[in-house]
């Protein structure tokens, strides 16, 4: 992962005014929303995980931040927790544009997370 890009994410995530709980800007934290649909396609596409592997019942997606850069056109960063019937967890973060009317104002950069530190 590119490390400068990184301490974007992390920044962003820390600028005052992202708050999920802001409710004009735009919803799309749903498992069935764009940037999960996106992560999944990603994942599938890159061979890390596939439809049969995956118990999509215990998907989760949890929007970190979201912040205005434009005219109804919003940042927003997900985290997206996929559980495969093994038990296995894959975690990713996603970055994309989304709209009141669109949450697919743009495509969906997926980060996949390889190590968790600390709780």
């Amino acid at each position: 992962m590119n490390t400068r890009y990184l301490v974007f994410v992390l920044a962003f995530i820390a600028v005052p005014g992202t708050s999920p709980a802001q409710d004009k800007h735009p919803n799309c934290a749903g498992v069935e929303r764009w940037a999960t649909s996106m992560a999944f396609v990603h994942l599938k596409n890159a061979g890390v995980t596939d439809n049969d592997k995956l118990d999509f019942t215990k998907t989760k997606t949890n929007r970190l931040a979201s912040q205005r850069i434009g005219k109804d056109l919003y940042r927003q960063i997900h985290h997206v927790v996929f559980t495969e019937k093994s038990g296995n967890v894959i975690e990713v973060i996603t970055v994309n544009n989304a709209s009141s009317q669109e949450c697919s104002e743009s495509g969906v950069e997926v980060f996949v997370i390889s190590r968790r530190l600390g709780p």
